[in-house]
């Protein structure tokens, strides 16, 4: 059954989460039409490099650079439920006893078969596995089980992001720990995320498994898709009215900072015309892994917007959905 997170979901949370629709070739070459809140022409003092307060916070407000943000959300929520009526409802979880730590399970019709743990977005605030349903379908139908996370909205968790990767961690662990009873191959576990669940599954390939009680290379392999891998602008911005930022928060929730606990391969991704700021940290996290010698690829969505990539994952021939059947070898 639809989780409550689902209900409770309204067409204001789905716009402020953040997506993108195709717009108008005019729109997408002129995006400071309507990144930037108008003014009389003058520049504010530089907050980050050379973006004043109204420029950085519009780098972090994906609907500030795409339209049609709530149209497409309400696309990728309806091909969800489509896919429940389809396939059937996936299988519930949990992985701890908070009322958001669970798990729906879309099972592939193969045993020993490998398993996409996907992570989702929302600024840290909305969405909800539910959501997410609608990529299961491509993983299916190519032997491979998809895993769709819940976990609390920060807000809920006193804004601590530390806390939000935390439950991440654990409903991986919980997967790898128990992929044989849903008919998954604890050997290749691989780890998805997108927006806020790209930075959540950035933050998740630093992780020290043996806290866990699983080995190094526990995960497998991570596509990061449109995330955030550098906290100190996103602390600059908007974003930090709602997240209680401290230095040990930034510095721990930022995985460019932690290349070295990273053990798995790792896939970048961005659209072309998602947020100058989405597009830097991408292209900066990808240069850094490849730095340190982290075998990393860059995938690039030509004319993408932000939920744009979000909604490629579930199309093999899209930026995310091959680039994950690449990785798990599909």
């Amino acid at each position: 059954m639809p989780s409550d997170q689902t209900a409770k979901m309204t067409r204001r949370s789905a716009l402020v989460a953040g997506a993108g629709l195709l717009a108008a070739p005019a729109m997408a070459q002129s995006p400071c039409l309507y990144g930037v809140p108008a003014t009389d022409g003058a520049k504010g003092p530089v907050v980050w490099r050379d973006l004043d307060q109204a420029q950085l916070d519009a780098a972090y407000r994906q609907e500030s650079y795409q339209p049609h943000t709530d149209e497409v959300n309400g696309r990728l929520s309806s091909l969800s439920f489509d896919l429940r009526f389809q396939r059937g409802y996936p299988e519930r979880a949990v992985y701890g006893d908070g009322p958001d730590e669970g798990m729906d399970i879309y099972r592939a019709d193969v045993t020993d078969a490998p398993v996409f743990v996907f992570v989702h977005g929302g600024i840290w605030l909305s969405l909800n596995a539910a959501m997410s349903g609608f990529a299961a379908e491509m993983f299916m139908d190519r032997g491979a089980h998809f895993v769709a996370l819940d976990f609390a909205p920060v807000n809920r968790l006193g804004g601590d992001l530390a806390l939000m990767a935390e439950q991440v961690r654990r409903g991986i662990a919980w997967v790898i720990k128990n992929a044989k009873d849903f008919g998954g191959d604890p050997d290749r576990v691989y780890l998805g995320g997108h927006s806020s669940g790209g930075h959540l599954a950035a933050v998740a390939l630093t992780t020290d498994w043996s806290d866990h009680g699983l080995p190094a290379d526990a995960v497998k392999g991570g596509l990061v898709m449109s995330g955030m891998y550098d906290l100190e602008p996103v602390r600059l911005s908007w974003r930090n009215a709602y997240i209680a930022f401290t230095d040990e928060m930034e510095d721990a929730m930022s995985p460019l900072r932690h290349l070295d606990r990273i053990n798995a391969p790792v896939v970048v991704s961005y659209g072309t015309l998602e947020t100058p700021e989405f597009i830097r940290q991408a292209k900066e996290f990808a240069a850094a892994l490849e730095s340190a010698g982290k075998p990393v690829e860059l995938v690039v969505g030509s004319s993408f917007f932000h939920q744009d990539m979000w909604e490629s994952l579930g199309n093999p021939y899209g930026p995310n959905g091959r680039a994950a059947l690449k990785m798990i070898g599909l």
